[in-house]
């Protein structure tokens, strides 16, 4: 039953009614997650209340910028060691947290530095994250300067 929703998604963005056009294609991933296996139900709640389905970028920016203060608490409160200490940087925990959530920049901090015990989960979890947060951020993007 996706047909109605994108029609009336395509029908609203050609008026220039983009929200109104989300809004729609939100209710059609609504829809079909409800009709999901319990498991997946699940997964469904998280990608809309995180991220609205990849339609509302800009939760995913703010989540980015959520995980990048506990991030930077975590690593100024334990620092984790340097890799090679006499060609390390100084360590900045704000930029290699930063260079642990943007896949695609780089800091020099990442490299850098060897997190160890709990420091390795949490910069594993704020990797993981920001390839899912910039991914989609970067298609919201996409969407959005295609239609221009």
């Amino acid at each position: 039953m996706p047909q109605p929703y994108e029609q009336l998604a395509a029908a609203y963005t050609r008026q220039g009614l983009d929200e109104a056009a989300r809004e729609v294609l939100v209710a059609k991933c609504r829809r079909r997650q409800a009709m999901q296996p319990r498991m997946q139900r699940w997964w469904g709640l998280l990608q809309d209340w995180t991220v609205g389905y990849g339609y509302r970028p800009l939760r995913a920016a703010l989540w980015l910028l959520l995980l990048l203060i506990p991030g930077t608490c975590a690593f100024a409160f334990d620092h984790p060691s340097a890799v090679k200490q006499a060609k390390a940087p100084p360590f900045n925990p704000f930029l290699y947290t930063l260079d642990l959530l943007l896949p695609v920049v780089g800091f020099g901090q990442q490299q850098a530095f060897n997190p160890q015990g709990w420091q390795q989960w949490l910069a594993a979890g704020l990797i993981a994250a920001g390839w899912i947060l910039a991914t989609t951020v970067a298609a919201g993007l996409t969407r959005t300067l295609a239609r221009r």
